[in-house]
């Protein structure tokens, strides 16, 4: 008896050393990088782009933190060492939410302004833009757009008193860059506003119920139906530009991974994101699927070069 459990102890050892044939023991590299993802299609698109790319280039495994439903919420895990790396971030939501401070409405200052915080504050790392912009951005379908010659918010003014217009409920009241200090900058007013979920707008319009929406800049929608964001020449809405975050302490453990989120800047244009999220709400593809397929169509940025 003694004799069988000194075996038995013996064949423990040697199996758990060598580790193949216990679960969870692995001979190959088991650090794990946490990544957090918004609820939105492009929140769980970038955040599949990050994990992607850190998959691919290294031996980490990258898990994501998913369906996180504010930035507010996704700062936190940041700050509590629940997640090492944002996927997205907002200069807008960023500036006035997370800091707190006054609406910064140029671009390179909002940025430069959150770089310098979060370094300051936190001890993250925020970078240059992916590329593109999730702002507000008033649309009307492309037959409007023909038929009255729009391209600017500023063409709007001598239309706007005959349009009924479709805006996010929550833009009505907000301060700074909400309802009433949009008429006083453009000098004009809408016949009708409907305040509506955000979410509304673009089946309105293109249903025709509404002649003019507000919605964001890079929604798979106005690709599915072809509609025509108006540029907002007098720049009256605070920059959204999007950006990957990652905290110093996660960079000083894998400094590796600071050339792969630069690899990224710059790379994602608001009509690719616009693109990206019609690949997921439109025709239905899983988020990781449509970031897998947009990094093996650009060779995943190797040096810096796009393969189009």
């Amino acid at each position: 008896m003694k004799q069988y459990s000194k075996w038995m102890l013996t064949s423990f050892i040697a199996l758990f050393l060598v580790g193949c044939g216990l679960p969870g023991l692995s001979s190959g590299n088991t650090d794990t990088i946490k990544v957090t993802a918004l609820s939105t299609s492009e929140g769980q698109t970038t955040a599949g782009i990050i994990k992607e790319l850190i998959e691919h280039e290294t031996d980490y495994k990258v898990d994501i933190i998913n369906n996180l439903g504010t930035s507010t919420v996704t700062h936190e895990a940041i700050k509590r060492g629940d997640a090492d790396i944002a996927g997205t971030r907002y200069t807008g939501t960023d500036v006035s939410g997370i800091l707190g401070l006054p609406a910064e409405k140029d671009p390179q200052k909002a940025l430069e302004l959150v770089q310098k915080e979060f370094k300051e504050r936190y001890n993250m790392k925020y970078y240059d833009s992916f590329g593109f912009a999730n702002s507000y951005s008033f649309m009307v379908t492309k037959e409007t757009a023909d038929k009255y010659g729009l391209k600017t918010i500023s063409d709007l003014k001598d239309i706007a008193g005959d349009l009924t217009a479709g805006v996010d409920s929550s833009w009505m009241s907000r301060d700074g860059d909400g309802y009433d200090d949009f008429v006083k900058e453009y000098g004009f007013d809408f016949n009708k506003v409907y305040p509506m979920q955000i979410g509304l707008v673009y089946n309105a319009l293109a249903a025709g119920q509404m002649d003019i929406v507000l919605g964001y800049s890079t929604d798979g929608r106005i690709q599915s139906y072809d509609l025509v964001v108006l540029e907002d020449d007098l720049h009256f809405f605070p920059p959204y530009d999007a950006s990957p975050l990652i905290t110093e302490e996660t960079l000083k453990k894998y400094p590796e991974l600071d050339e792969l989120l630069e690899r990224l800047v710059g790379k994602i244009s608001t009509e690719d994101m616009q693109k990206l999220n019609f690949e997921v709400d439109d025709r239905l593809k899983e988020p990781a699927v449509v970031a897998k397929e947009f990094l093996e169509v650009h060779d995943y940025f190797k040096g810096g070069q796009v393969n189009e």
